[in-house]
């Protein structure tokens, strides 16, 4: 009896250093979420963290309305941009366990009179961003109405940035013609068929596709900054085109809590469905890119991860996954300059310290650092003006998709490193064995690097193989 007693009493004392460690966790993501909305001039942000399904913070920030001065709670209700394109591939999978379509189905099956190069796209092609289909941009009017047959015939006039399943592009338009196909398919407007399939089933209440004119309980209002950096409202958008199934569904932190509890109990779909869900796409060249079906890949200080961001009219969420840690992080904001991803990754270094981010601190490069800096910089020189290096892995050599956004992407990279003043290498971290497994392409340590201009530092992160080549790299948001 004498020897239980410390035990009970050692259990004790273990408990109450979770709590305080949780509560010290907590009380730091609100100070970080209050100073995010200072500095970025965010009207309202609303944050979920939850672990092995269980919530451990679930909190609304500001306001969702700056003109009524209603303040976010967890039932606000914001866009969901792009994250809703994990929904329209869970609705695409439902379609194939129902036997309606098979992912492997070219698109003129089920769209016969589409044009020539739809004989060549699958619907796997179209989840994966491997469909060639150009990012649909000035072919449609935001402020005119239109019905599902006219965005479908829009779809047919887009050309091929290239040929399907040979590179990889993002493209609104493949989840756009996803969303047309569900309708099709379903019988039922897409977003009805989510709803039955989807949301009402997983106890997502206030779910549901945008909606102008209907009366929407707890609706946050989204706001941009002018030319001039004061807050204004967001632009308006013609209502059928807010109706797209490439990213435009309301939805809250409650609802996000339910889907969060569904996928860690992987109750929605088979094991098999699961499993592509969030696989990364294989080439026609036999090189990995880490997306899945509405699923990014990556990897926070070595450990892997699963999200997804969105940006629409006003609006910015982030739905961020660490599997290793069974931990995810959901933060929404209704401002189109907020950096929800950024805030995401921050707030699980706070709740796990082994995902804490590097700060973008100046240190004295050792003289291997050097030389690995020196290899870095040669590696965005070559992809800036689209050649290749030595130092590159030969899929990312590879990369050529002709699409606007890697065009972007290099004209960003190309004036970031031309005001460089120094390129400086912050540290490095090995992949663990489930970050290697989730990305799938040979990447085996990651390391930031520090290009200092003298007035900005950008910091950008590098995947790296066992041969000591870029394999991959991303710019780290302020």
């Amino acid at each position: 009896m004498s020897r239980s007693k410390p035990r009970s009493f050692r259990a004790i004392v273990a408990l109450l250093a979770i709590v305080m460690a949780s509560a010290a966790s907590a009380d730091a993501i609100d100070d970080l979420v209050k100073a995010e909305l200072a500095s970025s001039k965010t009207p309202g942000i609303a944050v979920l963290v939850m672990r092995d399904g269980k919530v451990l913070k679930e909190q609304g920030y500001g306001y969702a309305n700056l003109e009524h001065r209603v303040p976010v709670t967890p039932e606000t209700i914001f866009q969901s941009g792009s994250t809703a394109k994990q929904f329209t591939a869970a609705g695409i999978l439902l379609l194939a366990e129902e036997g309606k379509l098979s992912l492997d189905d070219r698109l003129s099956r089920h769209f016969p009179d589409g044009p020539a190069s739809w004989h060549r796209i699958t619907i796997r092609h179209l989840l994966t961003h491997t469909s060639g289909l150009r990012d649909y941009g000035d072919e449609f009017d935001y402020r005119k109405d239109y019905t599902e047959a006219e965005l479908l015939a829009v779809m047919k006039t887009l050309p091929l940035d290239f040929e399907p399943g040979s590179q990889w592009s993002y493209s609104n338009s493949g989840y756009l013609v996803l969303g047309l196909l569900t309708s099709k398919l379903s019988g039922m407007h897409w977003s009805d068929y989510q709803a039955e399939k989807i949301f009402k089933p997983l106890g997502m209440r206030t779910t549901k596709v945008i909606s102008e004119k209907d009366l929407v309980a707890h609706r946050a209002a989204g706001y941009q900054l002018d030319d001039d950096g004061a807050i204004v409202n967001q632009d308006w958008i013609a209502p059928s085109f807010n109706r797209l199934a490439d990213g435009a569904l309301y939805f809250s932190l409650r609802d996000l809590g339910a889907w969060e509890r569904a996928l860690n109990q992987r109750v929605l779909l088979s094991d098999a469905h699961y499993t592509d869900w969030w696989t990364p796409v294989r080439l026609s060249s036999g090189a990995s890119v880490p997306y899945g079906f509405g699923w990014g890949f990556g990897e926070q200080r070595g450990q892997p991860v699963i999200q997804h961001g969105g940006s629409w009219q006003g609006f910015r969420a982030t739905v961020t996954r660490y599997p290793s840690q069974k931990l995810a992080v959901f933060v929404l904001a209704n401002a189109a300059h907020a950096q929800p991803e950024a805030l995401s990754h921050a707030i699980a270094g706070l709740v796990d310290t082994s995902l804490a981010q590097r700060p973008k601190a100046t240190v004295q490069p050792s003289g291997e650092d050097a030389g690995l800096a020196d290899s870095l910089r040669d590696v965005l020189s070559a992809w800036a003006s689209y050649g290749s290096s030595e130092h590159m892995a030969p899929e990312m050599a590879a990369i050529a998709s002709g699409s606007v956004r890697e065009a972007s992407d290099r004209l960003r990279v190309a004036r970031h490193l031309s005001a460089a003043k120094s390129v400086t290498i912050i540290g490095g971290d090995a992949l663990s064995d489930a970050a290697m497994d989730l990305l799938d392409d040979r990447s085996v340590r990651a390391v930031d690097a520090l290009l200092d201009t003298g007035t900005e530092r950008y910091m950008y992160r590098f995947r790296i193989d066992d041969q000591d080549r870029v394999v991959d790299f991303s710019r780290r948001p302020r």
